[in-house]
């Protein structure tokens, strides 16, 4: 399927990782020229040796507005920026609620939320001036379906989420569509360590760990297993393209059915 976006421009934050590394390949594949961006240069490397139209890619903290405005300077010098795909996050502290510390926040709501905020504002006025973009947040099952020993990420989740919907309004008649998409519990580094961790405390294999946590922690996810990182790249190229050209303000859901509710 041709998804109409073949020679424009992509920022793509988070692209060192699985996700990130994903997208951008669905976008490659689509003739999109990509600019890379992740705290680890190395992985940027090992990402844009698989692809055949990287503009550039530069070594960022998003938490610095100082760093994106370096990085906007950087894509600049490729042209003005038709997509971004914002990907950068962490899990944050994890535990009872009431003994995460400030900082515990502070972090989580630095680096999932604010950094999108930042991103938006160094990319998304030039889109609207050209009146056309796609923007597409990655947010979490978590932003609709918290689980208590998540709490700074599922606050900061269900904040860019509520960003996205706010974002959309006044960009969307300019022709800057804002959305969405929702993963849970994708195979990644993240997810390996969460099961090893899982296995040493139940002395079992991996693949055990993985059964007991669909069995025990995500009852919902009826695929009952891990969703893979191509399975939410497909739907972020889609919502980058043309194609996608009715969808604004929405979210879109890579979760296997792990969220109970009916709709969002």
């Amino acid at each position: 399927m041709d998804l109409g976006i073949d020679g424009k421009l992509a920022v793509i934050s988070g692209a060192g990782g699985g996700l990130g590394s994903a997208a951008a390949q669905d976008l490659d594949r689509e003739g999109v020229q990509l600019f890379l961006t992740d705290t680890s240069a190395s992985a940027l490397e090992e990402t844009a040796a698989r692809l055949s139209n990287v503009a550039g890619f530069m070594e960022a903290d998003l938490t610095s507005e100082e760093s994106i405005e370096d990085l906007k300077i950087a894509v600049s010098k490729h042209g003005v920026a038709d997509i971004l795909v914002h990907m950068a996050g962490i899990t944050g502290a994890k535990g009872d609620p009431l003994e995460m510390t400030d900082d515990d926040w502070r972090t989580a709501w630095e680096t999932n939320f604010m950094s999108a905020v930042r991103m938006a504002r160094g990319f998304v006025p030039g889109m609207a001036e050209k009146g056309w973009g796609r923007v597409v947040f990655v947010t979490s099952e978590n932003a609709v379906q918290p689980y208590p020993d998540e709490a700074v990420y599922n606050a900061s989740k269900a904040a860019l989420l509520n960003f996205t919907k706010a974002l959309s309004f006044p960009y969307g008649p300019k022709g800057v569509l804002v959305n969405s998409v929702m993963p849970a519990f994708i195979e990644s580094p993240m997810t390996d360590g969460m099961m090893d961790k899982l296995a040493d405390e139940n002395g079992s294999s991996r693949e055990e760990a993985i059964q007991d946590f669909l069995d025990n922690e995500r009852p919902y996810l009826s695929l009952k297993r891990r969703g893979k990182p191509e399975e939410v790249a497909a739907l972020v190229a889609m919502l980058c393209s043309a194609r996608a050209s009715f969808t604004n303000g929405s979210a879109w859901r890579a979760d296997g059915g792990a969220v109970a509710a009916f709709n969002t």
